[in-house]
């Protein structure tokens, strides 16, 4: 935060604190205290740069309210008093739907910014909010000093597309970056946005700070964590596959053309619940016969658990250890066992004895990464949707007035099926129907076995259980070869945890990029921690490590 208010112009400073697991974490704090369910870390950043952020006229726009964002506007001012520092706070509430759903521990409507705007026009310094989608920590600053309407959808959706890319902080300059040798990525700064009243926009970044602002790090952050060229939201339904890219010189990259449709007529309601407990034990295998060493401990576990099996069990061998290896560590395989059950005492202490009791009667070597604990509670989340009126959603300015935010009046159903774009590479072609055109394949030529990371960046991320996987080149012809090269089912074959599950590919030919949706494969969501990736942030990094047969003229 000191850094933003220091390196540089700026007229509001946003912040992201909310994450779909963030969400599960407060609620358990929200049931040891009431007065809790907001980011603490928010509040000890504002001792040191409160002060400074008046001095600068810099206002400052976050959701770390979180479950509670009126407790958080208490305990700033609280903080503001103490410090001596005149500050006009205002919340946004309305997202709260856990009456609605009383069997969970938390159930937020993602809101959109027409609150954050209420409380700015009104004076607010400073706005805390509860769930609003990531976009509107900007589109409400931008509404508000714009004068935009709810009905501008090009202009809202130019400022979604800036919102989405500043969400994830140095994600945009550097950070999490798959070509991120190109620069010095050891101490990313972070991204700012250069917002017009046309709704363009340029990325960008404080001078002086690390990192590096291009049209990859900016594309690789679009993709992030979107499914469809039509990227909803309770504002407005963004086109992604209208946005144009152009660097405008260093670490400066111009977003324009984007096109905004009426929202959908539902809001987005994010369910977190208390799925049960989850035990798990890492068996360290060394040396020779590794798979005969996994299925006698396999074997053994399963009979002492035999009498009160666990609701589920996953096994997972992962092949770490190497032949004639130099080191115990390089010469190690690791069998996981992860079990969840409703009973904390089955995945607990049944687990705790039945792998200690092994220590002296299994396999060659026996040992464990760590000494089995008691079952941990795990969560379970699910997306819901809902009217848009069926949210109370409000701005509590910072005298007391609380101001009603009306719903939208307009809305539509997002509809995926894209008009022909123009091909600038002449005649286009489809793999299928229900696709954008696509641009011709590249003519047949020598190819080599090599890693689609060679030509291709990637990144992916989690939505409830569901993953994507943003995958991007940066030339015409390497458009022309991912485009009919990377289909579905090709996916699948290099990502073989997907191949029974669904895989919707996604494409987006102003920005060269794919988008690949494959649903399930996280189970039930990061907080139920389903795989050994539970958010999928390296599945894309997994994609880019296989090999296909890639021409030659690309390597």
């Amino acid at each position: 935060m000191r850094e933003m208010l220091t390196g540089g112009d700026l007229d509001v400073l946003t912040g992201d604190y909310l994450a779909e697991l963030t969400m599960l974490i407060l609620g358990r704090d929200r049931l040891k205290d009431p007065g809790a369910g907001y980011a603490r870390t928010f509040l000890r950043q504002l001792e040191e740069c409160l002060g400074l952020a008046h001095e600068r006229g810099v206002r400052i726009v976050a959701n770390a309210g979180g479950l509670n964002p009126a407790g958080l506007a208490d305990a700033v001012r609280k903080l503001a008093d103490r410090l001596g520092v005149p500050v006009r706070v205002a919340h946004v509430e309305g997202d709260d739907l856990k009456t609605r759903y009383p069997d969970s521990l938390a159930a937020h409507a993602y809101l959109g910014g027409f609150g954050i705007a209420a409380c700015l026009r009104e004076g607010a310094d400073l706005v805390v909010t509860g769930r609003v989608t990531d976009a509107a920590l900007v589109t409400g600053p931008a509404a508000a000093h714009f004068g935009w309407g709810p009905r501008e959808y090009d202009r809202l959706a130019g400022a979604v597309v800036a919102g989405h890319v500043l969400e994830c902080g140095a994600q945009a300059t550097g950070g999490n970056y798959a070509f991120f040798a190109e620069g010095d990525v050891r101490r990313p700064g972070f991204p700012l946005a250069e917002l017009h009243e046309d709704g363009t926009c340029v990325i960008t970044k404080h001078p002086g700070t690390g990192g590096f602002v291009d049209v990859g790090t900016v594309t690789s952050q679009l993709l992030y964590e979107t499914a469809g060229a039509r990227y909803a939201g309770p504002d407005v339904t963004a086109r992604l596959d209208t946005v144009r890219l152009t660097q405008d010189g260093p670490d400066r990259v111009r977003v324009e053309g984007v096109r905004g449709q009426a929202p959908p007529p539902t809001l987005k309601v994010g369910v977190n619940r208390l799925g049960g407990f989850r035990g798990e034990v890492a068996f360290v295998l060394t040396g020779l016969d590794i798979e005969a060493k996994a299925a006698l401990v396999r074997e053994q576990m399963t009979d002492a658990l035999a009498k009160t099996p666990p609701a589920e069990t996953r096994w997972e061998l992962v092949r770490t250890d190497r032949p004639d290896a130099p080191t115990e560590e390089t010469a190690s395989a690791l069998l996981r066992l992860v079990v969840r059950d409703r009973d904390q005492e089955t995945v607990g202490r049944a687990l705790s004895g039945a792998a200690v009791e092994l220590a002296l009667a299994s396999y060659p070597g026996f040992h464990v990464l760590a000494p089995p604990g008691k079952g941990s509670p795990y969560g379970v989340f699910e997306d819901v949707y809902v009217p848009h009126g069926a949210v109370d959603h409000m701005a509590v300015l910072h005298d007391g007035r609380r101001v009603p935010v009306p719903p939208a009046h307009d809305t539509a159903v997002p509809d995926d099926d894209l008009p022909e774009p123009l091909g600038p590479l002449g005649p286009l072609s489809s793999l299928d129907p229900s696709e954008p055109l696509l641009p011709p394949p590249l003519p047949p030529g020598p190819t080599r076995h090599a890693p689609l990371g060679l030509v291709a960046g990637a990144r992916s991320g989690d939505k409830g259980g569901n993953a994507n996987v943003g995958v991007w080149v940066r030339t015409d012809d390497a458009w022309r070869w991912l485009a009919h090269e990377l289909t579905a089912d090709r996916f699948r074959q290099l990502i073989p945890e997907s191949g029974r599950l669904k895989v919707a590919r996604h494409v987006l030919p102003n920005l060269r990029a794919l988008n690949f949706v494959v649903e399930g494969i996280l189970g039930e969501g990061v907080a139920a921690q389903h795989r050994f990736d539970p958010q999928a942030k390296a599945l894309g990094e997994w994609l880019r490590s296989r090999h296909l047969d890639i021409p030659e003229t690309l390597l």
